[in-house]
């Protein structure tokens, strides 16, 4: 993460030429680029493969007599590299070479057993370990890593476990598996598998090392539940003592918040990520700090502010998140889908396509409007709400994701546009004209041109049940479609006479004749 640096005093700028000593980068050549730089075998032997892109020949030097590869050389383009390990009595490790053209790109292997002390790893390391393996799989093996606590999502006193976060310098980014620089910890045990008593046992900052099972868990890199527990905690010398507000939330109109930090070591040093344009430091006296939040137009936003300190030999850190509410934006399906991870609160409307069926508490669906359609996940208030399908509301929370599908997460039902009756064509044309009462009609489509005849871009058509015939004023691809988004959806989607269209809407009459207004479109099933 780039970040714009402030000093504090003098002393700070100690704890500056420390931090610039941190763990470079690994190197990845150009000539070769692999997917994994570690291997982990199991005790028991067994194979491990890893993808490699080749701008040209390739080939493998210095493996040990117990480890194979195949192939062990290779030309330009893209494959696997299957490697395999004899079974082991001891512990084993070590590194072998990858050569291609002058260049030389260094692999290195371990082989545990479960008789041998485990050997202590980065978390760049473990996730090296832990990124060639299959879902749901586990690392063969027992390990130690060391890393620093870079967010906490709980220390259970109920439960006596911990979930949390280990990164190599303390920071937190990327969102899966592929491109994160952390390890979750998931509902790990404190010293030697006892339990946490006292919830607060380490914090953000504190360097920790684990030792545990490693697996990869739906895309997350993580640490198998309650079989990794701590093995030794050392303290930072840097704490967030007290944050103002309490809940580190600030309101969508700005003002200050301030941070309060227990520091034993010598001068202080804020990290605040580059290009944050709605937070300032306005006020620093000792070792409090005071923030300035601008006033927020737009959706949820956050901040972490990273606070560092020296010992004259080594860097300590502790991390604050700051969240600002923002306003509700309003949003087509398609800008939702289109939004990263995390950002909202988002406002969409539409018609409930579709419950979800795999959610066994009853409060999830699918919403659907003119530009597409996302799951709606688990709002609390929809399963006694009397809501069902093909009724129109809209719902506000955020953009979430699970195994990469996009989902509204932490939302709510907010209004009810229409409830939505579905009738046949002959009680809808019985029915009084009323521009706020909504109707749900299927009819086979028996023209496929407007009231004078012609054909059109709207979709103006006639459907039919077989004695009688309702005119539908524009057939739209969904709530909300204006302008030019109205045109063409008839012909785009190869929608024919004979074809069974239901559509939404509600009921008119023009000139004497009867007609579905609104024109939202459901669904269709084609005549043949």
């Amino acid at each position: 993460m780039k970040i714009k640096n402030i000093l504090v005093s003098l002393l700070a700028f100690v704890a500056f030429a420390v931090a610039c000593n941190q763990i470079d980068p690994d190197h990845y050549l150009s000539e070769i680029k692999l997917d994994s730089s570690y291997l982990a075998f199991p005790a028991d032997g067994g194979s491990v493969s890893v993808k490699y892109v080749a701008t040209g020949s390739w080939t493998i030097a210095g493996l040990p007599e117990f480890i194979s590869a195949s192939p062990a050389s290779g030309g330009a383009g893209e494959g696997s590299i299957s490697f395999t390990a004899s079974a082991a009595k001891d512990t084993r490790d070590g590194s072998f070479s990858i050569t291609a053209g002058d260049k030389t790109q260094i692999v290195n292997y371990i082989q545990v057993t479960q008789k041998s002390e485990p050997v202590t790893l980065t978390v760049k390391q473990a996730l090296d370990i832990i990124r060639p393996l299959g879902d749901g799989d586990v690392a063969g093996g027992t390990f130690r890593v060391k890393g620093i606590v870079c967010r906490i999502n709980e220390i259970s006193k109920q439960y006596g476990n911990a979930t949390y976060f280990l990164s190599d310098d303390g920071s937190y980014s990327g969102s899966s598996i592929s491109d994160c620089n952390w390890l979750e910890v998931y509902r790990g045990l404190w010293l030697n598998g006892g339990a946490f008593t006292s919830g607060d046992e380490f914090s953000v900052g504190d360097e920790i090392t684990i030792e545990g099972l490693l697996m990869n868990y739906k895309g997350t890199p993580e640490t198998k539940e309650k079989e990794a527990f701590v093995v030794s905690v050392n303290k930072s010398l840097i704490k967030i003592d007290t944050v103002e507000p309490e809940n580190a939330t600030v309101p969508a109109e700005g003002g200050e918040f301030t941070v309060t930090l227990a520091n034993k070591g010598n001068g202080l040093y804020i990290d605040m990520p580059e290009n944050l344009d709605w937070l300032t430091i306005s006020a620093i006296a000792g070792n409090v700090v005071k923030f300035r939040a601008a006033p927020n137009a737009g959706g949820d936003r956050t901040a972490t502010i990273t606070f560092r300190t020296t010992d004259g030999k080594k860097d300590y850190t502790t991390q604050q998140t700051f969240t600002q509410k923002g306003s509700i934006v309003a949003v087509s399906v398609a800008d939702f889908l289109a939004a990263e991870v995390g950002a909202g609160p988002f406002r969409l409307t539409g018609v409930i396509s579709a419950t979800y069926a795999s959610d066994k508490q009853g409060q999830s669906f699918y919403i659907r409007d003119w530009s597409g359609e996302t799951l709606v996940y688990r709002v609390d208030n929809f399963k006694d709400s009397g809501l069902k399908v093909g009724d129109i509301v809209s719902v506000v929370g955020k953009r979430g994701a699970y195994n990469n599908n996009p989902q509204l997460v932490n939302g709510t039902i907010e209004s009810t546009v229409a409830t939505v009756q579905e009738i046949s064509i002959a009680d809808f044309l019985t029915k009084p004209d009323d521009k706020n009462v909504y109707y749900m009609v299927t009819g086979t489509i028996s023209s496929l041109k407007g009231s004078n005849g012609k054909d059109n871009d709207y979709g103006n058509l006639y459907i039919t049940d077989g004695t009688n015939e309702l005119y539908v004023y524009g057939c739209y691809p969904g709530y909300g479609a204006t302008g030019d988004n109205r045109k063409y959806f008839i012909r785009n989607n190869n929608i024919q006479v004979g074809d069974k269209l239901t559509m939404i809407g509600y009921k008119d009459t023009y000139n004497g004749l009867i007609e579905l207004c609104g024109g939202i479109y459901f669904s269709h099933v084609p005549a043949n």
